[in-house]
């Protein structure tokens, strides 16, 4: 054995000269493995206050009137928030589908802290926000709050994410939204299974896969049947159907949809039906998951179950895609906060370290892989940003354009780089990182998530050319901002006149689209830190990512880039 490790170690149990007594003395008041070499944990600080990058990235786009709150709120999910997350994950739902005498009930139970989660996101207006406070910069302060819940738990976002994406959808129903949307964007948490119409609060989930059709929804065979004379927009219907994903079935209602014979239709679908009786959903199992844990995922069949008509009948697709949009535009969000968690344990760990005696944040090539986890952080972040300012301005028709595009692309390129970061955060923290004390392997198991739900990575691509062809205006909208960076490095003005030569040939377009993506994520990126970011991340990014055109792993930067402070700025200021 190599007793040269820890001499103290070693010299407190090996005996000494003396007699055996003595020995056996100091033997019993010997310490076995005191604590030393370790940082403390990443706990009760402010998770606003402490990150430079989101601080100035919300006031790049004009959320900064939200300060105050973010801060707040920031406190929380640095705070108590953080234990109310391991705790809900550790004690996953459970599905009871009969009470104690029988009665069909199909309730999802939660442990508290799952509740005490939902609660503080309500109250502090994560749900809602753009629509109570329809003002500059409120789609930027909102998608700031999630950035912040993700430090504290990923799976309670699932039903705040829907409840908020749902608003625009129901718009399309006048009648229904006039009723159900002051309660969904009320400040009020109410987890009981009562019916509807007793709450002040509501909390909306979503049930549109189908086992046969997964992304392909048109190939979804549940049918819808008209309960009386009334047909259309806003009257009352039966559905008939399974199920095969159903995402938060403790919500009260559901977007659903269903085929009628005018086509693929969508529908509001409540747990109870207006008459105070239980709605004929009937939950099959919970899906036991990889990741997102704490959030209930199901199976579900509808015999019969009453629901009314959102949008023009036939045109399902057409009233959820604003719902779609904004969903897949908190994946970004999503993402890219798992992303900054991973990154801040990484760099926190580090700094309380050493190995082959130096802190390891002055080893050189430790600072290469933290400095390059924290640009690709910060890139995704920024232009999760730069999307949630164009939602606060969709009146303006080159942002409307631009966001069709860019929620598509950001959408494919953050939630498929955050698994790769989150891993590599778990190889520089060690073997610490791989316990489940540790947040980083629930981070490992939530990051693939985001790429899957609300379309693959292949239905993303699919989309960006399907937007291309429908109107082309939007490939102008995208391709303006990509100029606006426009002018400062040789090597990205000449990155742009190779994107622009993508195009050219149209009939192997699909076959490349992954490739095509890719490079307009990347191009947003640097054009948006060109524009707005920090100097360091921006010329960093356009040497490491533009230059080079990418590398295979982080850690990878070229000499002369100052790892340094890049690694300081996305250390927690604590």
């Amino acid at each position: 054995m190599n007793t040269s490790v820890n001499p103290q170690i070693t010299d407190a149990v090996t005996p000494s000269a003396g007699s055996a007594g003595d020995y056996q003395q100091h033997k019993s008041q010997a310490e076995t493995h005191p604590v030393f070499n370790q940082p403390t944990a990443l706990e009760n600080f402010n998770a606003y206050d402490s990150d430079l990058a989101l601080q100035h990235w919300v006031k790049a786009y004009g959320g900064d009137w939200a300060t105050d709150r973010l801060s707040a709120y920031g406190a929380r999910c640095g705070g108590d928030l953080i234990e109310a997350g391991f705790q809900a994950n550790e004690n996953k739902p459970k599905f009871y589908p009969h009470d104690r005498f029988g009665n069909r009930v199909d309730l999802a139970k939660f442990h508290p802290a799952y509740h005490e989660l939902m609660r503080s996101a309500i109250e502090a207006e994560m749900h809602s926000l753009p629509w109570t406070t329809p003002k500059p910069g409120a789609h930027v302060a909102r998608a700031a709050m999630e950035y912040l819940h993700m430090n504290a738990d990923a799976g309670s976002g699932c039903p705040l994410t829907m409840t908020f994406a749902a608003v625009p959808a129901l718009q399309h129903s006048p009648g229904v939204a006039k009723e159900w949307v002051p309660k969904i964007t009320a400040r009020h948490y109410d987890e009981r299974n009562i019916p509807f119409f007793e709450k002040q609060g509501l909390t909306i989930g979503m049930a549109m896969t189908e086992k046969q059709g997964g992304s392909d929804v048109r190939a979804n065979t549940t049918r819808a049947y008209a309960v009386g004379s009334s047909t259309g927009n806003g009257a009352e219907y039966e559905i008939v159907g399974h199920k095969w994903f159903c995402s938060a079935p403790m919500c009260d209602a559901f977007l659903v949809l269903a085929q009628t014979d005018s086509g693929l239709s969508c529908f509001l679908l409540p747990r109870w039906r207006p008459d105070g009786s239980k709605n004929q959903m009937y939950v099959q199992r919970l899906k036991d998951k990889l990741g997102n844990i704490s959030n209930a995922s199901s199976e579900v069949e509808f015999r019969g179950a009453f629901a009314w008509m959102i949008g023009d009948e036939g045109r399902g697709v057409r009233t959820i895609i604003e719902m779609v949009s904004m969903t897949r535009f908190d994946c970004m969000v999503g993402s890219s906060a798992l992303m900054r968690g991973a990154v801040a344990q990484a760099i926190h760990h580090t700094s309380g370290r050493s190995a082959f005696g130096k802190n390891l944040h002055e080893q050189p090539l430790m600072q290469n892989v933290l400095a390059d986890m924290a640009i690709e952080s910060e890139a995704a972040l920024a232009i999760s940003m730069r999307v949630g300012h164009a939602l606060d301005n969709l009146a303006d028709e080159q942002q409307n354009l631009f966001a069709r595009l860019a929620t598509a692309v950001g959408k494919y390129w953050i939630c498929k780089r955050a698994p790769h970061l989150a891993y590599e955060s778990m190889e520089s923290v060690g073997g610490v990182a791989y316990v489940e004390d540790n947040i980083l392997p629930r981070i490992y198991r939530e990051a693939p998530v985001n790429a899957i739900w609300e379309g693959s990575g292949n239905v993303q691509c699919l989309d960006v050319l399907r937007a291309m062809g429908k109107e082309p205006k939007v490939v102008d909208a995208f391709m303006a901002e990509l100029q606006k960076g426009a002018g400062n490095y040789r090597e990205f003005d000449q990155f742009l006149v190779n994107l622009k030569d993508e195009f050219t040939d149209l009939s192997t377009l699909e076959y490349r689209s992954r490739t095509v993506v890719d490079k307009l994520a990347v191009g947003l990126q640097a054009s948006v830190l060109i524009q707005q970011g920090d100097s360091n991340i921006a010329d960093a990014f356009i040497r490491s990512r533009i230059v080079r055109n990418g590398a295979f792993n982080y850690g990878t930067l070229d000499a002369g880039i100052d790892c340094y402070s890049i690694m300081k700025r996305a250390q927690p200021k604590l």
